[in-house]
């Protein structure tokens, strides 16, 4: 299946970019924006259903991230970057418009990338995080929450750094696949939360595991933190902001980012369509926050459904 994606590398403002693509796209262009920790992978499953489908599938590597170049500053990176390198790659490639997929905090590029050139943009979908400020709400939660942590300068290398990348990869898995929300205890690192014991999500298995630290192994960890966790409160978009393409949320009932103070009121309130008023949202029962990989079928089904309908 992975066999039939292929790759190429862009030049992006003189930063290398990886890019995997499937598809002739007689139907249209689909940009997947991955979230952490992952990579272009995380979307091989859609990749080649909507390929199928008739659309052209293009995930990149964010900069930073496996494949793709190292910015020269990466803790200069911005959110607006990201945006821009979306841009640069659609335009690479003479594509005017797509549909932009976001998993996990690759919502808030696609998101940006919607607000601020809707002229490029037919759709948006996103997958674990709904159309959310970068502002988030971390006053009720424990010191001990993993983006606080992360936040701290030197505290997630010192952890992370105790271990080979596979082992961090296999950990994040792990914690992030469950219900509660990843809280280390003082005294505690976030990796303590999970040992080489526990065992991998029954949908995830150890040759997914070996393509992502093969990645990681490439662009280790420095940008992935910058991007998102310290850059979380940095360049958050204007409040009166409204999302004014078509829009689907997708949301496993077990992802943790629901148990986030108040983000399961905003979204079956529909206090979020407020700001994206052409939003639909599906709750897949079962779903982690890895749906895409989890329940691929399904999301594969949701995805393909939303593309047709708003061509």
């Amino acid at each position: 299946m992975v066999d039939k994606i292929e790759h190429s590398h862009l030049d992006v403002g003189g930063l290398s970019l990886h890019i995997a693509h499937v598809g002739k796209g007689e139907s249209g262009t689909v940009l997947f924006v991955h979230g952490f920790p992952e990579i272009w992978y995380s979307w091989r499953h859609q990749m080649i259903a909507v390929a199928e489908a008739g659309f052209k599938a293009i995930a990149p590597d964010l900069r930073g991230y496996g494949l793709s170049g190292q910015p020269t500053e990466p803790e200069n990176t911005t959110w607006d970057d990201l945006v821009a390198d979306l841009l640069a790659i659609l335009d690479s490639l003479s594509i005017p418009k797509v549909f932009v997929v976001g998993k996990d905090f690759g919502a808030w590029p696609a998101y940006d990338l919607a607000l601020n050139h809707p002229h490029r943009v037919l759709g948006v979908v996103t997958l674990g995080v709904p159309f959310i400020s970068r502002n988030l709400d971390t006053d009720t939660l424990p010191e001990g929450f993993y983006i606080l942590r992360w936040r701290e300068p030197g505290r997630a290398e010192a952890d992370f750094g105790r271990f080979d990348v596979r082992r961090v990869v296999r950990t994040i898995y792990i914690l992030f696949s469950r219900v509660e929300i990843p809280i280390a205890e003082r005294g505690q690192e976030i990796m303590d939360l999970a040992d080489s014991s526990t065992p991998l999500p029954q949908w995830f298995t150890e040759e997914d595991l070996d393509a992502y630290a093969a990645l990681y192994e490439t662009s280790g960890f420095r940008l992935p933190l910058h991007m998102p966790y310290r850059s979380l409160l940095k360049g958050t978009a204007p409040a009166d902001q409204k999302v004014e393409v078509p829009a689907l949320l997708i949301m496993g009932e077990k992802d943790y980012v629901l148990r986030f103070p108040g983000m399961e009121d905003y979204v079956r309130s529909g206090t979020v369509k407020q700001f994206v008023p052409d939003l639909e949202i599906v709750y897949v029962p079962e779903g982690s926050h890895f749906v895409q990989e989890q329940f691929p079928e399904q999301v594969n089904h949701l995805l393909i459904d939303f593309l047709k309908s708003h061509l």
